[in-house]
């Protein structure tokens, strides 16, 4: 019997594309095989994002595509899982009659179950009850990497409630995974092949806190003892909880990657208090200052959000007197999008569109001098590659990473993916570097 075709539109963040690696590895287990092209699929599912309105408008864009797609095939299922199910449900039944069914963040696992139904007909449904200890569900669902780098989930949930955020109302509180679960996870794909993993949660720093757990950074140091894993990442930390035990591992474990995103969304005390973040900009300031002297090469990068309800233009000027002081190496950037449910939503002094385009330009234009400045450093010094694949740019070319995160490009010979090679940069680019291959690096 031939396999029935799945295609995943993933939408988000890196939580949003593990959880579709799990729904391709669990569906793969009822007889669907993923593909790369929606068209001839039997099976749609939009994993979506909702943490800003920009993101619901391509969701919505996506279902108006697929639409077309189910006229011509009455018998294409599709599904839409993630956050915007979560915050929707029945609005998108209504807004979108063509789609069959709508499941949740929490409940992964049951995903064949509601295939099943929607397969015999038995009617349209929103699935958003979780399920009962969803975390460790999740050891159920083996991931069959296809790279040497790989995601692991630790934590679901948000306990911050920041006042701009939707997350903590759509994938619930903080829970965290059972230390012994995640280093069996990282143990089977070291046997896989994977070289370098990035543990992911809303807030990793908080790790194992509700649970008496191992904390982060002695998971860390855990999974810097499996044989077979040389890198470790993870994202997002949280300032307010980012432990001196913590900066100071930087400093000390060489399997720790020289890089953090650590989202700081303004310069301006006034408005960290206003978007409830519990930190101030000196304490973000002096935790970058500590990190840097643990860690001379750390790479930082952060979250700005411009134009929140009540920013003033000195406001603004605090974020980009920050900027200046810290350099980051990059920068994502955003406008404010007022989210359902959250507190910002009510908040008086609404920013308009237009400021809110003219301060994004002025920030991105000065975080553009930045990441040039911060990548031309790399020109002419020699760094530590692991080979991911092949370039994206060009196909006789092979891409990878250096320890801080930076995408670096240069010829070599695809049997090299997989392995760790010294690189000389030759050139900084905006996005990447272009380097050339010295030697193979024993590991």
């Amino acid at each position: 019997m031939d396999n029935k075709r799945l295609y995943i539109q993933t939408i988000g963040c890196q939580m949003n594309v593990n959880d579709s690696q799990r729904m391709a590895s669990l569906l793969g287990r009822s007889g669907y095989l993923a593909v790369e092209q929606a068209e001839g699929a039997d099976l749609i599912i939009v994993n979506t994002c909702s943490i800003r309105e920009k993101a619901r408008q391509k969701v919505m864009s996506q279902l108006g595509r697929f639409r077309r797609l189910k006229r011509n095939n009455p018998e294409l299922i599709i599904a839409l899982g993630g956050c915007l199910a979560e915050q929707e449900g029945e609005e998108i039944l209504k807004s979108a009659p063509y789609v069959d069914f709508v499941f949740g963040t929490r409940n992964l696992n049951r995903l064949p179950d509601f295939i099943r139904r929607a397969e015999k007909g038995e009617g349209r449904g929103v699935h958003l009850t979780p399920e009962e200890n969803y975390v460790e569900s999740l050891d159920r669902i083996e991931i069959k990497p296809d790279k040497v780098s790989a995601y692991v989930i630790i934590m679901q949930g948000c306990d911050n409630y920041c006042a701009f955020c939707v997350v903590p109302y759509l994938r619930g509180p903080e829970v965290s995974r059972g230390a012994g679960s995640i280093i069996k996870e990282v143990k089977t794909l070291a046997g896989q092949g994977v070289r370098e993993v990035t543990l992911l949660g809303q807030n990793v720093n908080s790790y194992g806190k509700k649970e008496g757990e191992i904390g982060f950074t002695g998971l860390l140091e855990e999974i810097g003892k499996i044989k077979g894993i040389e890198r470790i990442r993870f994202t997002t930390s949280h300032p307010r909880d980012l432990s001196k035990g913590l900066t100071r591992l930087f400093g000390r474990m060489e399997k720790l990657c020289s890089h953090i995103h650590l989202p700081v969304q303004s310069g301006s005390n006034r408005i960290l208090a206003l978007m409830n973040r519990g930190y101030t900009r000196e304490d973000y300031l002096r935790k970058v200052e500590e990190l840097r002297e643990a860690c001379p090469e750390m790479s930082i990068t952060s979250d700005v959000i411009v134009g929140f309800p009540g920013e003033r233009e000195e406001d603004f000027d605090k974020t980009i007197d920050l900027m200046n002081e810290i350099r980051f190496d990059n920068l994502f950037s955003f406008k404010y999008s007022a989210r359902p449910g959250t507190a910002a939503l009510s908040l008086p002094d609404q920013v308009s569109e237009e400021e809110k385009d003219r301060r994004l330009r002025t920030l991105q234009d000065l975080q553009t001098v930045h990441t040039w400045e911060k990548n031309r450093r790399w020109e002419g010094r020699s760094g530590e590659v692991l080979v991911e694949g092949i370039s994206r740019n060009t196909p006789d070319d092979l891409s990878g990473r250096l320890k801080d995160n930076r995408i670096v490009n240069f010829k070599g010979e695809r049997t090299r993916i997989g392995s760790f090679v010294e690189v000389v940069i030759g050139r900084a680019y905006l996005h990447s570097l272009r380097g050339e291959f010295t030697r193979e690096v024993s590991k």
